[in-house]
């Protein structure tokens, strides 16, 4: 998967992806409500491809489910950052975060509980987040 991953065109792929598996998990009785999307941040995907799921993830509200994101801690931030630690990304991570809340995310998950909890204390008190 994460050997020389290539899309023909990143956002419909994962777009239709996420048709089909929804699609059949609802054909197996799973309710909706159950359902969230994961566009899968650093699997199988590029650093360039990461970027442009974060940009475009409003894309995805289509489905109308929670969209989960796992960027904490990502190569992908390293690389940006020109930071090599994997533990020395937070502020990278906070960023990342916050832009992905603004762009649609509805669930992150974190190695930093606590920095993730302020940092989406004061987004919400500075933004109107619906």
């Amino acid at each position: 998967m994460q050997k020389n991953p290539s899309y023909q065109n990143l956002i419909p792929e994962l777009k239709q992806n996420f048709h089909n598996r929804i699609e059949y998990a609802l054909s197996k009785g799973i309710k909706k409500k159950k359902i969230i999307i994961d566009p899968g941040i650093g699997f199988g995907k590029r650093p360039e491809d990461n970027i442009e799921i974060i940009k475009r993830l409003k894309e995805f509200k289509e489905f109308e489910l929670p969209i989960l994101m796992g960027l904490s801690r990502k190569s992908f931030l390293g690389i940006i950052s020109d930071e090599p630690i994997p533990a020395e990304r937070e502020a990278e991570t906070i960023s990342a975060n916050i832009i992905a809340i603004l762009n649609g995310a509805s669930i992150i998950r974190v190695h930093n509980v606590k920095n993730a909890v302020k940092s989406i204390k004061i987004l919400k008190k500075l933004v109107d987040l619906k």
